[in-house]
């Protein structure tokens, strides 16, 4: 356990600069004296390590020190490889293919006598494949496009269709793109509406890139990033809900719902406890599940659901 701490703790420096014995203390659910130890230790094995005093003190790795290949192990190198494949398979960039062939090199030299140890035929028990089931090809062209236009400092035009199904035209200067579950996005800052804006890449079309370059913003002060989280103190606009779900709805409601979300019930039915912004993709979700859903509460998105269906059916009576 002690050698794990310790290496933890040299990552963890390395990777975050300074810190101090108190938050390695609270980390890693030990006392300071054994912090101090610790630090010592690490010292003695080669890794220098420097300390500062004050209130902004702590401790980091000396400037310039660089671990060398052998800290990280086969199994370590393994998960970069599962990382880098899915990774390469959604963007389709080379440099992630000649990254994978450094990192393939490295584990050659690591395991010179196991078989498989190449990236060409490692044996894969954990496969990450990020690329969507449809529209891969115009998927990619989107990302290439949008990641060499945010390298370039280039803004970007396109059409955009809202959750609402408005249409418009939107110049954006790129920040970046994310992959927020199954479902990648570019945040940037909108000219349109001069603010920052999350714009879901499946509802962009006629993407180009502009000549015009700009200068990167700085985010404001208490902007939370990609905005999926409220700012601290703001209003939890999310309504709970309780749905009583049909037995032969079980497999997509563990695909949608969280199993602490779900009380399966005696007969074979699911009870739903959730919250949700009362959103139009509510809605759609909901309609997804046809007859197999119940809205029990609350009753205002009961009787939304039920003119929504009222209305499909009208369209279909006609």
């Amino acid at each position: 356990m002690k050698l794990d701490r310790l290496l933890a703790i040299t990552m963890l420096l390395l990777n975050r600069g300074r810190v101090s014995a108190k938050q390695l203390a609270d980390r890693f659910e030990v006392s300071l004296r054994t912090v101090y130890r610790d630090m010592e230790t690490i010292n003695q094995a080669g890794i220098p390590i420097v300390s500062y005093a004050g209130t902004s003190g702590g401790y980091e790795i000396m400037e310039q020190y660089r671990l060398e290949r052998q800290y990280l192990t086969v199994d370590e190198l393994r998960s970069i490889v599962v990382a880098l494949k899915g990774f390469g398979q959604s963007l389709g960039e080379d440099d992630v293919d000649h990254l994978l062939d450094k990192v393939g090199a490295l584990m050659q030299k690591s395991e010179p006598t196991s078989h498989g140890a190449g990236t060409g035929v490692m044996e894969e028990q954990v496969v990450i494949d990020l690329s969507p089931w449809r529209r891969n090809a115009e998927a990619k062209e989107k990302l290439v496009h949008l990641r060499q236009a945010i390298r370039d400092n280039r803004i970007v035009h396109f059409d955009y269709v809202n959750g609402q199904g408005e249409h418009a035209g939107r110049s954006c200067e790129p920040m970046s793109v994310v992959l927020k579950g199954y479902v990648w996005y570019l945040y940037g800052y909108c000219l349109l509406r001069g603010d920052f804006r999350v714009f879901r890449l499946s509802r962009i079309t006629k993407l180009g890139l502009s000549a015009t370059r700009f200068v990167r913003r700085a985010i404001p002060e208490g902007e939370v990033l990609f905005r999926w989280e409220r700012h601290p103190g703001e209003p939890d606009r999310c309504i709970p809900l309780v749905l009583a779900f049909k037995p032969r709805a079980s497999a997509k409601v563990h695909d949608h719902y969280a199993e602490s979300q779900i009380e399966l019930q005696p007969d074979g039915s699911l009870l739903v406890h959730a919250k949700a912004p009362d959103e139009p993709w509510l809605y759609s979700i909901l309609l997804a599940f046809g007859a197999d859903v119940q809205v029990i509460e609350p009753a205002a998105v009961a009787h939304k659901l039920r003119q929504l269906a009222l209305d499909i059916a009208e369209l279909y009576a006609r």
